[in-house]
């Protein structure tokens, strides 16, 4: 039906609030180089422009892309929906792919925070078509990490030749593991490697619409080592990119195989057999054997992106959500329930009802602060001279802190919220009628791949806690401190900040008792980090509500209409997060410092 195909509702007033009210790039990021392009006007006019194009046109193959079966023939060809073809054409064609480019690469030169805003719009309205343009990721790595004909050869080509990228980690045996991985690399002479394996899971290994698809795959040389650190990163085209930059031959490169998946069914998830049919050629990245540290800045895009689409997902699932309840009606008045002869009201009048939409509404607000708050830090590392740089160290720790909330909190919180933007629907919200029933099949993968939520959980606590002596969560928890010693929202905002403030010692305290369980056993952490991730993400969160709801309180005075309405919402957002969320700290407190390792002693046949 038309309601599901224009299914996309954006909140493009909040982008706007968390880009230039809460964050003010304008001052912070814009108009510095590396973004000396863009100014505020310009700016607010691409997001504009691009809502325009996600609501209007790329929404309208959102049921029809995930209807409509991909196929593959015999050559390892995947072909696409029609209308999602489409997509990616009035994507293209409106020059959005050039948006976060650099000037000399022949970009608009935005900076992250802006890319990741445009990100939402684009996984909002289709979950699926997002990771089409991940070509343009490949360019700007290969333009960081490639030698000088390696950039010559592809970078160029992708931008303006409109090419697929994809990253190629998982195999079939090895999961997760990526360690564990046995694909090889053969060096066959000069800048010539032959890879051969098979590797599972492979977002968009292959489509058509793209005259070539850039693999970025991990390999083992040879005699290297086993484990991660043996792993080399190599460009392998699906057509051989000859030297002077034109299409040579078919490269031995197959997809060999479409997954049958839950959701994002429009994804072209591949089993891709490299080196079967002939050989798969590739060229060593950077020409260094350094596989896994290259990777990961592919992977930190990645990451960055699915916990975004889970953010932007929760959103419009609320929006429509709302939309709903302010229509349905059912039921009299709570109140006025013993007389039979009340009248029946909208749905939103009840309180369960107003009690689910306000659940939404807050964590989708405070997820879209969160990772726009990832994004601007983003932006102050490019700012400062880039991830090795001196000045820039210090924030490129904090956006590493923050990664893991964006991915593994915004993924998993989303999904159960996912189920109250169902049940506003009723028994309505389970048919294909309403967008929400896909939303959840799109949104599940999100704390699957791209490391899973306790992945993400280990990765914060052992990697980005830890291993710097918890100088960076001290860094940010000062922030907090800081917001909170300002007394900011004044009289208005008391409640809020002693909640707040709370949750601040309880987070402080679960991980002091972390750092003394794991002296006892690493099982420790393996029972209890989903639960510190999710502690920590919500104090993020509750501390950006709490700014948010500042100034709000300002500008409430001098704003009627729509305006009065958005900054009433603000401050009822962080009110009930800060009220219903954050005390949840305190259990957790207490269920962390009364933890045990019995679980572990449970014999398998128990289970």
């Amino acid at each position: 039906m038309s309601g599901t195909k224009l299914h996309y509702k954006s909140n493009l007033r909040d982008i706007r609030f968390c880009l230039f009210e809460l964050f003010d790039i304008g001052k912070t990021s814009l108009g510095k180089a590396p973004f000396g392009a863009m100014d505020e006007a310009s700016a607010l006019d691409a997001l504009q422009g691009l809502e325009t194009l996600c609501t209007e046109e790329i929404a309208a193959g959102f049921a029809d892309s995930d209807r409509t079966p991909l196929t593959l023939d015999g050559e390892g060809n995947v072909t696409l929906p029609a209308a999602l073809v489409k997509n990616l054409n009035a994507y293209y064609d409106g020059e959005w792919h050039r948006l976060d480019l650099p000037e000399r690469l022949g970009g608009f030169g935005a900076p992250p925070s802006m890319r990741w805003a445009a990100f939402e719009l684009v996984s909002g309205a289709h979950a699926s078509l997002g990771f089409y343009f991940f070509g343009m990721v490949l360019a700007r790595i290969l333009d960081g990490l490639g030698t000088g004909p390696q950039k010559e050869r592809f970078v160029k080509n992708i931008i303006e030749r409109r090419w697929g990228g994809s990253m190629v980690l998982t195999e079939p045996d090895a999961g997760s593991d990526v360690g564990a991985g046995k694909t090889k690399a053969r060096h066959v002479g000069g800048e010539v490697w032959e890879i051969e394996g098979v590797k599972r899971f492979i977002t968009n290994g292959d489509f058509n619409g793209a005259e070539n698809i850039v693999h970025l795959v991990l390999a083992r040389p040879e005699g290297a080592a086993q484990g991660t650190k043996g792993l080399s990163m190599f460009i392998v085209p699906k057509f051989w990119v000859n030297e002077d930059g034109s299409l040579g031959e078919r490269n031995g490169v197959y997809c060999t195989n479409i997954e049958k998946k839950m959701g994002i069914k429009a994804s072209a998830t591949c089993e891709m057999t490299f080196g079967d049919r002939k050989p798969a050629r590739g060229l060593l990245v950077g020409d260094a054997h350094d596989g896994i540290r290259q990777m990961f800045h592919v992977i930190e895009q990645a990451r960055m992106g699915v916990g975004i689409k889970s953010m932007s997902t929760l959103s419009t699932a609320y929006l429509n959500a709302l939309a709903y309840t302010k229509e349905r009606v059912q039921g009299p008045d709570l109140l006025r329930a013993a007389d039979k002869s009340s009248p029946r009201v909208r749905i939103i009048e009840h309180p369960d009802v107003r009690r689910m939409l306000m659940a939404q509404k807050a964590h989708a607000e405070g997820m879209r602060a969160l990772c726009l708050f990832a994004a601007v830090v983003q932006d102050q590392v490019d700012i400062l001279g880039g991830h090795d740089a001196g000045e820039a160290k210090g924030v490129d720790r904090l956006n590493d802190l923050l990664l893991p909330l964006v991915k593994g909190y915004c993924s998993d919180k989303a999904y159960e919220l996912l189920g109250l933007s169902l049940q506003c629907f009723g028994g309505s919200g389970y048919c294909q009628d309403y967008p929400v029933e896909q939303y959840i099949r799109d949104q599940k993968i999100d704390s699957l791949y791209e490391g899973t939520t306790h992945i993400q959980a280990q990765d914060l606590f052992f990697r980005k806690v830890a291993k710097d002596g918890g100088q960076t969560l001290q860094a940010l928890l000062g922030q907090i401190k800081a917001t909170l010693a300002a007394e900011v929202g004044g009289a208005a905002l008391v409640s809020d900040r002693t909640l707040l403030a709370r949750a601040l010692g309880d987070v402080e305290g679960i991980f002091g008792a972390m750092m003394g369980k794991t002296q006892e056993s690493l099982y420790h952490v393996g029972l209890q980090a989903n639960r510190v991730l999710a502690s920590l993400a919500e104090l993020v969160i509750g501390w950006l509500l709490v700014r948010s709801s500042a100034i709000a309180s300002e500008r409430l005075s001098e704003s009627d209409g729509a305006e009065r309405a958005f900054y009433t919402g603000k401050m009822a957002a962080s009110r009930w997060f800060c009220a219903n969320v954050l005390p949840t700290a305190t259990l957790t407190r207490r269920l962390i410092e009364g933890g045990d390792l019995s679980l572990m002693q449970v014999p398998e046949a128990a289970f």
